[in-house]
């Protein structure tokens, strides 16, 4: 799929992939319940590692994709995610990418970490957070695909 889907089907795709989000999300708090350190970062960063492209990929957004487009409509797409401040679309998705994005709700991962060694409502509270800023970032790469797909269907910035 070289081209992003029709605007139409623009919003029910943005709905399956917010689904897809908190599917992850609720993973993430589940395994942020458990008091070994480091385990609901790992988990965290394996499911942004797939998560993060699999939507990409939904909308037409990867590399490979927007390489395949014309000239003028790369430069559309490259612009528009410099408006929107997306880190990840039409990037190789890696760790290292991905733990910058994470310092951006650092706050919280910090928080969680502390969190989860109290009993009970620690850990609620830490996969309370930990769901929390899955869905945040989930839910901030659709909004920037999303925007960037509509701006090239649209034939705009």
């Amino acid at each position: 799929m070289n081209v992003p889907v029709p605007l139409p089907d623009l919003d029910a795709l943005r709905a399956e992939c917010r689904a897809m989000v908190r599917r992850r999300a609720a993973l993430s708090a589940s395994v942020a319940v458990v008091p070994l350190p480091g385990v609901d970062v790992a988990t965290d960063l394996t499911l942004l590692m797939e998560l993060i492209p699999a939507i990409t990929l939904r909308f037409g957004l990867t590399p490979q994709q927007i390489d395949g487009l014309p000239l003028e409509k790369q430069a559309l797409v490259y612009g528009v995610v410099k408006k929107a401040g997306s880190l990840l679309i039409g990037r190789v998705v890696t760790q290292e990418l991905l733990l910058t994005v994470l310092k951006k709700v650092g706050v919280r991962l910090t928080v969680k970490q502390v969190a989860r060694f109290v009993p009970v409502l620690g850990q609620a509270a830490a996969a309370g957070l930990s769901y929390g800023a899955m869905v945040y970032l989930g839910h901030t790469h659709i909004e920037h695909c999303y925007r960037v797909a509509r701006a090239l269907r649209e034939g705009h910035d």
